[in-house]
């Protein structure tokens, strides 16, 4: 089931499944690490940016940069 990266809470898991954004952004995503089949863990996802954890590093998005990415949740 795919689910945009602002549903998923505090530490769940997820694998990148589409960007669902324009050619720019998706670049940037990609370019950061954001590719399609990478793990990501949030590790914040309340008020203001979301972080996130992907390939150890810790990354702040922007919420509406977060919603264009779409996630398969991880068992």
């Amino acid at each position: 089931m795919d689910r945009g990266l602002l549903t998923l809470t505090q530490g769940e898991i997820g694998n990148i499944k589409l960007i669902d954004a324009g050619r720019c952004a998706t670049r940037r995503l990609y370019e950061m690490g954001f590719t399609v089949g990478a793990p990501v863990k949030i590790i914040k996802n309340d008020a203001g940016p979301v972080i996130v954890s992907l390939v150890g590093n810790k990354i702040a998005l922007g919420r509406g940069l977060a919603e264009k990415i779409k996630l398969e949740r991880q068992k």
